[in-house]
């Protein structure tokens, strides 16, 4: 049950792009390939984002993807859609829309109550011994179905609702961090830090979202929050986070 990509050995870098808004525009798909310009090598996207346009977008901007960068999608959201031939589907549908022969990290999005999580999963596993998906990933669960999720394959990342707020999945971060498993919170910067945010932000010249993302990389050395943007100018803000360092009293207040 051993994880097959500890994130210290992935090199990638720990924040990513989030691109649940994107549309298929020239203007977007140059934000695009600017962000890889900035440093970004991680991006998330899913099937039914913008009705399939966001990764219809990435398709058309990065296509082949250059080494080093990985574009995570997902499928099987809706009730019903963990089915083999629909979730079979959907997959064909994302390769298509990308432009690519392989998915780099390709996540269950939801563990459907209608199919079991195991005959989800092994579609998406025949899919990777194919060589089409390279690593797999589940999303909005728990430590027991990520341990189920185990038996069948192995699990690169979590994908959970997190951030300074929203915290039900603390005993997840800790799990996944024990098992050098990727956690990557959705919705990292929605949460409310409060007065202290604003002081420690004011204290390192930053933005309250730049300490967000600081502190959520302190929380655990296998996070990798994917804040969603379209602006060049917050994107490098973003990226910016990774050279701040807060103090324990810093991480604590906002704890």
């Amino acid at each position: 049950m051993a994880s097959e990509w500890a994130l210290v050995e992935a090199g990638v870098t720990r924040v990513g792009l989030g691109t649940n808004r994107l549309t298929n525009t020239p203007g977007n798909q140059a934000f695009l390939r600017d962000a890889l310009s900035a440093g970004v090598t991680f991006i998330d996207t899913a099937r039914l984002y913008t009705g399939g346009e966001s990764e219809l977008t990435i398709g058309a901007a990065l296509a082949p993807l250059p080494e080093g960068c990985i574009v995570a999608t997902k499928g099987g959201y809706s009730p019903g859609e963990g089915r083999p031939e629909i979730l079979s589907a959907q997959i064909e549908e994302s390769l298509h829309g990308l432009r690519a022969e392989e998915i780099g990290l390709y996540y269950l999005h939801r563990v459907d109550p209608e199919t079991p999580l195991e005959t989800s999963l092994a579609v998406i596993r025949g899919y990777r011994d194919q060589g089409k998906i390279r690593h797999v990933g589940i999303s909005e669960v728990g430590i027991e179905e990520i341990e189920r999720a185990r038996e069948i394959v192995p699990i690169a990342a979590v994908q959970n609702h997190y951030n300074l707020s929203e915290r039900r999945h603390e005993d997840v971060i800790d799990y996944c961090a024990e098992q050098q498993i990727m956690f990557v919170p959705y919705f990292p910067l929605r949460g409310d830090g409060g007065p202290a945010l604003r002081e420690i932000a004011e204290a390192h010249r930053a933005t309250p979202s730049q300490i967000t993302l600081a502190w959520l990389l302190k929380r655990s050395p296998t996070m990798l929050p994917i804040p969603g943007t379209l602006s060049p100018k917050h994107l490098r803000e973003n990226l910016a986070a990774l050279e701040i360092e807060l103090t324990e009293i810093e991480y604590q207040a906002l704890a």
